[in-house]
């Protein structure tokens, strides 16, 4: 899977978060507490190699990071890995300006 890093609208990846999508969200820790999409799984994006075996392998994941430079990185990775990723444009930031609704708090 090589090419272009395909991406998603904000408003296309809400739709798709209301039946259960695999969104991870590539940010550290405190930037992923202040405010996130609903329903995000936190996997910083230095730690994506060795935590490879939390992400379906047999979905498309979608992935979330501040403003989507971390998260395109992200799906290249996991694109070359056999995993179908797709980027979230805009990342978190967009998701708010959105207006769509987010959690916060500590990753349970």
């Amino acid at each position: 899977m090589s090419g272009p890093v395909p991406i998603i609208e904000v408003q296309e990846l809400a739709k798709l978060l209301q039946g259960g999508t695999c969104l991870i969200d590539v940010r550290e820790p405190d930037e992923f507490s202040e405010a996130r999409a609903p329903g995000a799984s936190l996997i910083p994006l230095q730690t994506l190699p060795s935590r490879m075996g939390e992400i379906p392998g047999d979905q498309t994941v979608y992935v979330i990071c501040k403003s989507g430079g971390r998260s395109e990185k992200a799906v290249e990775f996991l694109r070359a890995n056999g995993i179908d990723a797709i980027n979230v444009a805009g990342g978190t930031l967009a998701w708010l300006e959105a207006g769509f609704p987010h959690e916060s708090g500590p990753a349970s």
